[in-house]
């Protein structure tokens, strides 16, 4: 029978024995990006984050897993359950320690549920649901799912649905002005008039891959990252470390869109690049007029035209985004609860919230910058 066991440390397990599991497509699932969160100081356990990845064995062959964390808060995980636990709070349960499967600090769909044996998906689920009681949870959740492993949860996994917007090559855009031309007059006119303010203010922006990246371009673009979360007054969960591994480690997956005037680095962008898809994550820099919609928006679609990708996922929230040609398209999260009579009152409160964010979008897509006649627009 197949064996499940928790990990604490993702260098415990080979990168070939933890990336057999997925195809390769998804960087945030691989040995390099969530081992190197581990390894270069981005997890801390007093901000809430502690591995405990779910793995299931043959013997001694690795045939499944879900990158899992035992969780003290909420913080950086984008699916939001604040009044959950304080409804938890107020019946006197404790809702921490939770455990939850997804990439910290990554509202990013993809794989969760690592196996190449689909039926081994279902498993894990199984014997995840086994296991919650000896870790002392009472719930457990899995962010950002991929919508074809819906067909792998049980009912007891409540259903929650979120907006993104996301940016999707219908076909047939090859070039940048493909991409304008399927929109109206007054969008494409705003989107050319804030792409011209950046060129005369002498800015240039440079495409700069990870394997190509001196050590002066990750210092800006890590400097810029720390000068976004100081002005908000976060904290800079990455490390200056990490971001080298990434270069090191993933190459031509790390993307940076770095922007120069007069010679000098004053701001930058930094993607993943999965199979199909560029990932926008983080953005800092100098606030210029029109540079945060060329640095995170406009140089992500032309790069994706000129690569030949088919999305590009800008991260969470931002209505803004739609003006710009990203469409609202629904992610999911899968909850479950030990507590029968709490999961019985949150199934209704789910079951609400899918059809408020289902009007949200329909109400959305009614407004997109696209012509009706044009495919994009459906």
């Amino acid at each position: 029978m197949p064996q499940i066991r928790f990990l604490e440390d993702l260098q415990t397990l080979t990168a070939s024995q933890w990336d057999a599991l997925h195809d390769g497509r998804n960087p945030f699932v691989s040995h390099a990006f969530l081992s190197g969160l581990e390894q270069y100081g981005c997890l801390r356990e007093d901000w809430g984050w502690r591995p405990q990845h779910l793995t299931l064995w043959e013997g001694e062959t690795l045939a499944g897993a879900i990158p899992g964390y035992l969780k003290e808060n909420s913080h950086g995980e984008f699916v939001f359950d604040h009044a959950w636990a304080n409804a938890y709070a107020r019946h006197g349960r404790d809702y921490y320690p939770k455990w939850l499967g997804a990439v910290p600090y990554s509202p990013v769909t993809g794989p969760r549920l690592l196996s190449r044996d689909p039926g081994m998906r279902a498993a894990l689920l199984a014997g995840l649901v086994q296991a919650l009681p000896g870790l002392g949870v009472s719930s457990a959740h899995i962010n950002f799912h991929r919508g074809h492993e819906d067909g792998d949860f049980s009912e007891a996994w409540l259903l929650r649905e979120d907006i993104q917007f996301q940016w999707q090559n219908p076909g047939q855009w090859r070039t940048f002005e493909d991409f304008l031309g399927a929109m109206d007059h007054k969008h494409r006119k705003n989107i050319r008039q804030e792409r011209s303010k950046v060129a005369r203010q002498g800015i240039s922006l440079r495409t700069v891959h990870g394997d190509q990246a001196t050590r002066a371009d990750l210092q800006a673009m890590y400097r810029f990252y720390l000068q976004t979360f100081l002005e908000y007054g976060n904290a800079p969960a990455l490390t200056e470390p990490f971001l080298r591994h990434l270069a090191t480690s993933l190459g031509r997956g790390l993307v940076l869109f770095l922007a120069e005037q007069d010679g000098e680095p004053i701001a930058g962008a930094l993607c993943l690049r999965g199979g199909d898809t560029l990932y926008g994550r983080y953005w800092g820099g100098a606030t210029l007029p029109g540079l945060h919609f060329e640095a995170c928006y406009y140089q992500g679609i032309e790069y994706c035209l000129r690569e030949g990708l088919s999305r590009f996922e800008p991260g969470a929230q931002g209505e803004h985004k739609l003006a710009r040609g990203f469409l609202p398209t629904l992610v999911r999260s899968r909850h479950w609860m030990a507590d029968a009579d709490f999961s019985d009152a949150l199934k209704e409160w789910c079951l609400h919230e899918r059809a408020d964010v289902g009007r949200y979008r329909e109400e959305l897509l009614q407004h997109t910058p696209f012509r009706l006649a044009d495919p994009a627009a459906r």
